[in-house]
């Protein structure tokens, strides 16, 4: 008797594809590009003295969604060895095999030059800051093997928002390197900077989650760098963030609203230290994934102070 050969598994259908593309870009988990939009909209607002307009308005919040999509689809790719023995991660989309990493890297790769294409409406300032912004993003998912805070590189990739919106309002049609520094005030910078320190609290709060498995694999991250001092220094991150947001906010002329979403902000802040003061896997998730709600905070106080006033 002539053996059977083994029967293969029919190729994925068009929604079964689909399906694995929006599982691939966390579609359905918002929290993680709302916790890039809140701070560039808050960006927006300040630069433009109120409503920055339809056009600079539609590029941010497209080009926030593309650019975190893509960004997932780069981070899976590099991890995705250490993501097989991660609890939480295992079955993600590349790591399992079900979207090879050519798909990964295409579909990454066509929603970064989608992005690009919105950026190319704006002006050269922001145009050249994209590249700068690209860059981060791509240095990040390798950082996590050499620095021992690779949180920090992502603080930079989650705030350049802030320096393009404001290059996006106030910038020209020039090309000189000078040109950015007349359209992007230093203030601008120290916002990202101050920015930074919020996303050390939140993704801080995420590695925690991760611990155990990031100390079995070897992974570098604040969570383990910081050790018990973990749950201090994110709440020192959020003083910092909103502290510091503080003191620009009033040098740049906002008022008591601004102050009032700053103090919604930090009650919030403070909630999320009794979420993480256990250390348990989902005390500090559920803090993670509710920052994006500290950050509408601020944004909210931002709008109604240049609305208002």
């Amino acid at each position: 008797m002539t053996p059977t050969a083994p029967s293969s598994s029919p190729p994925p259908t068009a929604r079964e594809r689909l399906a694995l593309a929006l599982d691939l870009i966390r579609w359905d988990r918002p929290a993680g590009w709302l916790l890039l939009l809140w701070p560039t909209l808050s960006a927006l607002w300040i630069a433009a003295d109120g409503f920055p307009g339809w056009h600079v308005l539609a590029v941010f919040v497209l080009g926030t969604i593309l650019m975190r999509s893509a960004g997932c689809c780069i981070n899976d790719v590099a991890d995705r060895e250490f993501d097989r023995h991660v609890k939480r991660t295992a079955q993600r989309p590349v790591t399992s095999g079900r979207v090879s990493v050519r798909e990964a890297l295409t579909l990454g790769a066509v929603l970064a030059l989608a992005a690009f294409g919105l950026v190319l409406t704006t002006n050269p300032p922001t145009i050249v800051l994209s590249f700068l912004a690209l860059a981060v993003t791509l240095a990040y998912p390798y950082a996590k093997r050499l620095v021992s805070m690779p949180q920090a590189v992502l603080g930079v990739a989650f705030s350049f928002g802030i320096p393009m919106a404001f290059a996006a309002v106030q910038g020209g049609s020039d090309w000189r390197l000078s040109a950015i520094g007349e359209a992007v005030p230093w203030q601008a910078w120290a916002l990202l900077v101050s920015n930074l320190f919020w996303v050390l609290a939140y993704d801080t709060e995420y590695a925690m989650v991760d611990r155990d498995d990031d100390l079995r694999i070897g992974m570098k991250t604040s969570a383990i760098t910081l050790g018990r001092w973990d749950v201090a220094a994110v709440m020192a991150f959020y003083a910092l963030h909103l502290l510091s947001w503080a003191g620009l906010g009033r040098a740049l002329g906002l008022g008591g609203w601004f102050l009032a979403g700053l103090g919604a902000a930090a009650a919030q802040a403070v909630w999320h230290s009794t979420l993480i003061a256990g250390r348990t896997r989902d005390g500090c998730f559920r803090a993670f994934r509710l920052n994006h709600w500290l950050g509408l905070a601020v944004f909210a106080g931002v709008v109604l102070d240049l609305t208002l006033r």
